[in-house]
């Protein structure tokens, strides 16, 4: 179940439900920064909406009450085995994308950027995530312009519209 709003009220609803609606619901998305260079991920083959393609670190829904940076250090873990970053709150962000399938995503996403000393130790999780990729900021924007059908509907949307909440002054 995540939060999304129903008639104008918050209601915990079924994930799959909420896309299959384009129900507006809460999200939380996370970029780690190293030393210029950005980590992406690509999307599991087996997830159920837009599979393989590249997306930024991490992104996700947090639980019914879950406050947004925990749930962001809790997927970081979960998704790429990442532990010891420090996620720090960005920008809050709305978008809506059809994410094919019939399905829509819908989102107030708060958005959090680590910046570790180090680049870190990853431990892929299979279910979500098949590689990952550390990119500079201009690389992944020459890759998405030139391969778009490749990359997730929202990072397209972060890099087009709110690159500044990610790569701008903390």
């Amino acid at each position: 179940m995540i939060p999304a709003w129903v008639n104008g009220t918050l209601k915990p609803v079924e994930k799959l439900a909420a896309h299959l609606d384009g129900l507006c619901h809460k999200a939380v998305s996370v970029f780690v920064v190293h030393d210029g260079q950005t980590l992406i991920q690509q999307r599991a083959a087996g997830k159920y909406h837009t599979p393989g393609l590249w997306a930024n670190t991490c992104c996700t829904h947090p639980h019914w009450d879950e406050d947004p940076r925990t749930c962001a250090v809790r997927r970081l873990e979960q998704e790429l085995g990442l532990v010891g970053v420090d996620p720090i709150w960005r920008d809050r962000i709305e978008y809506r994308a059809d994410v094919g399938g019939g399905m829509i995503e819908h989102e107030v996403v708060d958005l959090f950027v680590a910046t570790p000393e180090t680049r870190p130790a990853l431990a892929l999780n299979p279910d979500e995530v098949q590689a990952t990729r550390w990119l500079s900021l201009a690389a992944l924007e020459t890759e998405v312009t030139a391969t778009p059908e490749d990359f997730t509907p929202w990072l397209k949307i972060y890099l087009a519209q709110h690159k500044g909440s990610v790569f701008g002054p903390a």
